[in-house]
């Protein structure tokens, strides 16, 4: 009897070191891992893709800790474990949420294009599958801008915090609404496309946001007068969508057949080429009242304006000088 009696008592201490160890020893990654949890996934799952990456000793216990203490939801998202953790602490992280961000930052000017190689470089998806979903989901934006040819100039300039969890879908869902959102409170509701597509023009012209109010009412003088637009960023955006953009702009280039080249095309290219940001979208809402018909850079970062080809012509000189050429 006693052997048996001693067996027993072997046994449990045998399991309750055991449950200690797998429950309370910490457990150190060789390096930082990741893991993504999606959402859907069962206790089972999740204790399997912790255990995989090595966050965690036992699956098991994982299972039965969650038993003992269950919580409303265990959260998807993606967690990074960098420090040592028991088994109690990697649990609460996952019931808390405490999931990891991927900040990405898009800058006013840039197209769907830039905007889909910054996600990529943020990890959170290939480009060709972003630009393929901001050359498709036009509904996103149809009630406002019914002519949208793409997503883009919908797709706002900020600073996004997304989780790889989520879809490509729901990241470029939340750029429109914030666009929707900025709309909203410049008032922009009616002629969105033709305001879009103007600023957009507008932000590739000028970094300067005291300028945009002017450089806009250039380009609505040049469509009062049925004068071409002349603006050579819409031609860069006809070579990126034909993709055969090379880095920089020849005098060639200006006799390109698209409706994006506001050379060879009167009028407001067919959509965007490129999102505009705040600044720009109220300039192009709200240009000032000029006669200005043309501008050309100072070589400072602003612009010298005029209201004749003679004028402008002069202002071109000036700034050849500037920069040591005849």
């Amino acid at each position: 009897m006693r052997p048996l009696i001693t067996l027993f008592l072997l046994a449990t201490l045998a399991v309750g070191g055991w449950i200690w160890w797998a429950v309370y020893a910490p457990v150190s990654p060789v390096q930082t891992q990741s893991v993504l949890l999606h959402a859907g996934y069962s206790t089972h799952r999740i204790a399997a893709e912790l255990k995989k990456a090595g966050v965690i000793h036992s699956e098991l216990a994982f299972r039965l800790w969650h038993w003992r203490h269950p919580k409303p939801s265990l959260k998807a998202g993606e967690y990074l474990f960098e420090h040592e953790a028991s088994l109690p602490q990697v649990y609460e992280r996952i019931a808390r949420g405490d999931v990891c961000f991927h900040t990405v930052t898009i800058p006013e000017g840039y197209t769907m294009f830039d905007v889909a190689k910054a996600m990529e470089d943020a990890g959170l998806g290939s480009a060709e599958d972003f630009v393929r979903i901001a050359e498709t989901r036009t509904e996103l934006i149809a009630d406002l801008a019914p002519e949208a040819k793409s997503l883009e100039g919908y797709l706002f300039p900020d600073t996004y915090e997304f989780t790889r969890t989520q879809t490509q879908e729901e990241m470029v869902g939340a750029m429109v609404r914030q666009f929707r959102q900025v709309a909203q409170q410049i008032e922009l509701n009616t002629d969105v496309n033709r305001t879009v597509t103007m600023a957009s023009i507008v932000e590739k012209e000028t970094a300067a946001p005291e300028e945009r109010p002017r450089v806009a009412s250039v380009y609505y003088n040049r469509l009062a007068r049925k004068m071409a637009l002349d603006a050579d960023p819409s031609v860069i955006y006809a070579e990126l969508l034909a993709g055969t953009y090379a880095g920089s702009l020849h005098h060639a280039d200006l006799s390109m057949n698209s409706p994006y080249n506001t050379y060879r095309y009167p009028g407001l290219p067919p959509g965007p080429i490129g999102n505009p940001g705040r600044s720009a979208l109220v300039a192009a809402l709200h240009p000032e009242n000029t006669q200005f018909l043309y501008f050309v850079s100072d070589g400072n970062g602003h612009h010298r304006f005029a209201r004749s080809l003679q004028e402008h012509n002069r202002n071109v000189a000036a700034f050849r000088r500037s920069l040591g050429l005849r």
